[in-house]
C-alpha cells in the first residue's frame, strides 16, 4: 500500500510539472507557429494555431522593414560587452570582499545590495541626464557603461558567495610559490570559480540582452537594440504581426537554446556559491 501511494505522488508530480511545463511552453510555440505563416494569416481572425502552409515570408519582410540585423548586432555587441566588464569588476570587487572582510566592506555590500533594489524606472531618467550632458546619447558605449553599473553590483552579490566556497589556502599556497594577491586571483582563483564566472555571466548577458527601457530612453536610431527595434513594429495605425513575431523568435530562440546547454554551468555555480567548505 505504501508503494502504491508513492508511486501515485510520483505520476501526479509528473502531470503537474508537465501540465505547468506545457503552460509556459504553449504561448511561444504559438509564437513560432505565427512567425511561420503567410503574412495575411498572421492577421487573420479569428486566429489559427496551425498554419495552414509553412512560409518565411515573415522573416524576409522583418529585414525588408527595418534594420534588424543592425540592430540585433548592437544587442549582441551591448549586452557582450557590458557582461565581460561586469563579471571581471563585480570578480574583482566579490574576491577583495571576500579575503579581506571588514566593517567597510560589509558596508559597501550592503550599499551595493540597496543600489540593486532600487526600481530601474526610478534611476532611468538621471542616468539619461548624465549620458547626454556627457554626449554619448545614441552610441553603443552609452549601454555598455550603464548596463556595467546595472549589473556589477548583482555580479558581486552573486560572485562572493563562490569566491566565500574556495578555501583560503589556495591564495596561501599561491604566495608562497611567489604569485601577488590580483597573480594569483588571475592565475589560480579565477579558474577554480569557472561555474561561477560561467553563471554570473549568464545572467548578466541576459539582464542586459532583455533590457527595453535604457535603451528606448539612451538610443534613437544608431545604436538602437532589438528589443526596441521589435516594438517598432507596433504603430499607433498598423500592426506588422507577421514580422514582429519573427523579429521576437529571432531575438529569442537562439538565447534559449543556449541557456539549455549551458544549463549544468547554472545547477553546478549556484551549487559552488551555496556550499561553503
Amino acid at each position: 500500500m505504501p508503494l502504491l501511494k508513492k508511486r501515485l505522488w510520483t505520476a501526479f508530480v509528473i502531470l503537474l510539472a508537465c501540465s505547468l511545463a506545457l503552460l509556459f511552453i504553449l504561448p511561444y510555440v504559438y509564437l513560432i507557429l505565427t512567425s511561420l505563416k503567410p503574412s495575411a494569416e498572421a492577421v487573420s481572425s479569428p486566429p489559427s494555431f496551425w498554419p495552414s502552409t509553412f512560409s518565411i515570408e515573415n522573416y524576409q519582410n522583418m529585414f525588408n522593414y527595418l534594420p534588424m540585423g543592425t540592430y540585433f548586432f548592437n544587442s549582441l555587441l551591448t549586452a557582450g560587452a557590458s557582461t565581460a566588464l561586469s563579471v571581471f569588476l563585480g570578480a574583482l570587487a566579490a574576491y577583495g570582499l571576500s579575503r579581506f572582510s571588514s566593517a567597510t566592506g560589509r558596508i559597501f555590500l550592503l550599499f551595493t545590495l540597496v543600489i540593486r533594489m532600487v526600481p530601474m524606472i526610478s534611476i532611468a531618467i538621471p542616468m539619461y541626464m548624465i549620458v547626454k550632458n556627457i554626449g554619448l546619447i545614441d552610441t553603443q558605449l552609452a549601454l555598455i557603461l550603464v548596463y556595467t553599473a546595472i549589473n556589477v553590483p548583482f555580479a558581486i552579490w552573486l560572485m562572493i558567495g563562490f569566491f566565500d566556497s574556495i578555501p583560503k589556502e589556495y591564495d596561501e599556497a599561491a604566495r608562497v610559490d611567489g604569485c601577488g594577491w590580483f597573480s594569483s586571483f588571475l592565475r589560480i582563483i579565477l579558474p577554480v570559480s569557472l561555474p561561477g564566472l560561467a553563471t554570473t555571466a549568464i545572467f548578466t548577458f541576459m539582464l542586459a540582452w532583455n533590457d527595453f527601457l535604457i535603451s528606448l530612453l539612451m538610443t534613437s536610431t544608431m545604436a538602437k537594440t532589438a528589443t526596441v527595434g521589435i516594438s517598432e513594429f507596433l504603430t499607433a495605425y498598423n500592426l506588422d504581426l507577421g514580422p514582429m513575431t519573427a523579429a521576437a523568435v529571432s531575438f529569442s530562440l537562439p538565447v534559449m537554446i543556449f541557456s539549455f546547454f549551458v544549463q549544468r554551468y547554472i545547477v553546478s555555480g549556484m551549487t559552488l556559491g551555496a556550499v561553503k567548505e
